[in-house]
C-alpha cells in the first residue's frame, strides 16, 4: 500500500500529447543529433523497459494526431512521463540555446537570426514529418501565425527546465485549455 501513488496516473489529453511531441520536435531542430540524443537519454535514464529503441521512440511519438504517420494507440502514462522526462533532460541541455531566443538583452538583428534559423529548421522537419493538411500544422507553418506558435513552444521548454520541470510541464500539457 506504500508504494501506490498518491493520485492515479491519467493519461495526457490529446492536445498535451500534441504539444509534447511538437517541443520534442523543437529540440530536434535546436540540435541537430536530438533525435541521437533522446535515444541516448532514454537508455540513461533507464526508460529501456518503455522505450527499448528508436522505434518504439517514435512509435509513441506518432500517436501525434498531426503527424503524417499517426498511430491510434494513446502512449500510456508511463510512457509519456518517460518522454516528458526525456525532454526535460534536453530542455535542460538546450537552456542556454533558449535562453539566447528569448532573451531580450540580445541585439535584436542576432536575435532575428536566430529565431530565423530555428523557424527555418522546424519548418522543414514539419513538411517533412508532419500532415501538412491538418489546422495546427498549417498554423505552425504559417508565416503570421508560427512565430508565436513557435515562441510558446520555446517558452515551454525553458519553462520546464531546472529543478520540478517535470512538475510544471505535465501540469501544463494536463491542461485542456494550452
Amino acid at each position: 500500500m506504500a508504494d501506490a501513488p498518491s493520485h492515479p496516473q491519467r493519461p495526457l489529453p490529446r492536445r498535451g500529447i500534441e504539444r509534447l511531441d511538437l517541443m520534442l520536435l523543437c529540440a530536434e531542430a535546436l540540435d541537430l543529433n536530438g533525435g541521437e540524443a533522446m535515444v541516448w537519454l532514454s537508455e540513461e535514464m533507464g526508460f529501456t523497459d518503455l522505450l527499448p529503441n528508436r522505434v518504439e521512440l517514435w512509435k509513441r511519438r506518432c500517436s501525434n494526431p498531426l503527424r503524417r504517420t499517426t498511430r491510434r494507440e494513446l502512449p500510456s502514462p508511463a510512457e509519456t512521463d518517460a518522454l516528458i522526462r526525456i525532454l526535460n533532460a534536453l530542455s535542460d541541455r538546450l537552456y542556454p540555446m533558449l535562453r539566447s531566443l528569448l532573451s531580450a538583452a540580445e541585439p535584436p538583428q542576432l536575435s532575428a537570426q536566430r529565431w530565423q534559423l530555428f523557424e527555418s529548421r522546424l519548418g522543414e522537419l514539419l513538411r517533412e514529418r508532419f500532415n501538412l493538411r491538418r489546422g495546427g500544422v498549417q498554423r505552425l507553418l504559417d508565416p503570421e501565425q508560427g512565430p508565436s506558435l513557435s515562441r510558446e513552444l520555446i517558452q515551454a521548454m525553458a519553462f520546464s527546465a531546472g529543478p520540478g520541470g517535470f512538475e510544471r510541464l505535465k501540469a501544463s500539457l494536463m491542461d485542456p485549455v494550452v
